[in-house]
């Protein structure tokens, strides 16, 4: 990149290696981390957010690991958004016990979960079709004084609708409207399809008469 002569800087080295993450360009992602390195720009927290993130959605767990460990190793400044993406990561990716333990840790390193944190660990909680655990884990989040939004109450009605536990869907459907918060379209397309096949138990049908 610098064969003309201009180097670049860490904003355009973030913008590039954000760039070809995605578009699932992992490995020139990579190439390009390493070279800005060679070329004397240092990766600010940015850059490696950006980087974490994308290997993250692009599915490359040991990659993101890595990174992970070498961001710890710098001892890097890390906050709550970077244990954000790789929990999501790992919840994405069926690693269900390794998001638990990352969760787990934020206390321990002077963080606290902010409501989108919650909400993946939720929802991970959800797709593995632990519904105490992630009724719990709701209840905790109030606890420590972290509003349920919108989407914290449409994943985990989500999460009951998918698993036959009506009656909880409904409760919180209850709980939903008296905060004022709407159904969005997956939870309304679950719903539907429940009703008009005749699929819904009574306490869904009284919810919507």
């Amino acid at each position: 990149m610098s064969n003309n002569g201009m180097i670049p800087n860490v904003v355009t080295y973030n913008t590039l290696i954000g760039g070809f993450c995605r578009v699932g360009r992992h490995k020139t992602a990579l190439e390009l981390f390493h070279e800005m390195q060679v070329c004397g720009q240092h990766p600010d927290l940015q850059t490696y957010t950006i980087l974490l993130d994308g290997l993250c959605k692009n599915l490359h767990f040991l990659e993101a690991m890595t990174l992970f460990q070498e961001m710890e190793d710098k001892k890097l400044d890390l906050n709550v958004v970077i244990y954000s993406i790789l929990i999501d990561g790992m919840c994405n990716a069926g690693k269900l016990m390794t998001a638990k333990e990352l969760f787990n840790t934020l206390p321990t390193k002077g963080l606290q979960a902010d409501v989108r944190t919650y909400n993946i660990m939720i929802k991970g909680l959800c797709k593995e079709g632990l519904l105490n655990e992630a009724r719990e884990l709701f209840e905790k989040m109030e606890e420590n004084g972290c509003s349920p939004d919108h989407f914290t109450y449409n994943t985990i009605i989500q999460g009951f609708l998918q698993h036959n536990e009506t009656s909880l869907a409904v409760k919180y459907l209850q709980m939903m409207d008296e905060k004022g918060f709407l159904a969005n379209a997956t939870t309304a397309t679950i719903l539907i399809d429940l009703l008009s096949a005749n699929q819904a138990d009574k306490a869904l049908h009284e919810f919507f008469k």
